[in-house]
């Protein structure tokens, strides 16, 4: 049984502009379950990069809410457009579960079609190497270090006002904040 304040990491990047930008913003809310925020990280990766997932663990490695957290959500296995995370790697670095969580089960044909023509089709095996897309509740996850029945469990007690955890959604909402000067987007 998942405790209801257990400490999660949420991730995800902040918006940013393909033909402008060199590096994404990316912000993690660290939250005791689905109800209180207790800090905020924030490190920036390459768009299109490669270098995603080792930025992330050595902001995660790095903080001083690590001895307590119990696992990382990620809002999707890419941040600034192509820079896939290695989500085995992130957890062998991070020594922590990892979740990725997925609105809508992605269109595999498309994203593989748009990694070839940019000459990124290496990053198909990070995609696949995270595992398959599975359902939990109302999203779509993969798994990293962790089973389907733990992952929802951490799932429904950290989803308290959406289907998306409030990890994620804090961190979406800060990350938009940031760059626009007011959230925006899906949340």
């Amino acid at each position: 049984m998942v405790k209801r304040e257990i400490r999660v990491l949420g991730i995800d990047d902040a918006p940013f502009d393909k033909n402008r930008d060199k590096e994404t913003i990316i912000v993690a809310a660290f939250f005791r379950g689905g109800n209180f925020i207790d800090g905020i990280l924030t490190t920036r990766a390459h768009v299109d990069g490669d270098d995603s997932t080792g930025k992330i663990a050595r902001m995660v490695n790095s903080c001083r809410f690590y001895p307590q957290l119990q696992c990382l959500m990620l809002d999707g296995i890419a941040v600034g457009g192509f820079n896939i995370v290695d989500v085995n790697e992130l957890s062998r670095m991070t020594s922590l579960p990892v979740i990725v969580v997925i609105r809508d089960y992605p269109d595999f044909s498309r994203i593989y079609a748009a990694l070839r023509k940019l000459g990124m089709e290496s990053r198909i095996n990070l995609i696949e190497k995270a595992g398959p897309v599975q359902k939990i509740g109302n999203v779509h996850v993969q798994l990293a270090n962790i089973g389907a029945e733990k992952a929802g469990q951490i799932i429904r007690t950290t989803a308290t006002h959406s289907h998306i955890p409030e990890p994620i959604r804090a961190a979406h909402i800060i990350a938009s904040g940031l760059v626009f000067g007011e959230s925006r987007g899906k949340v």
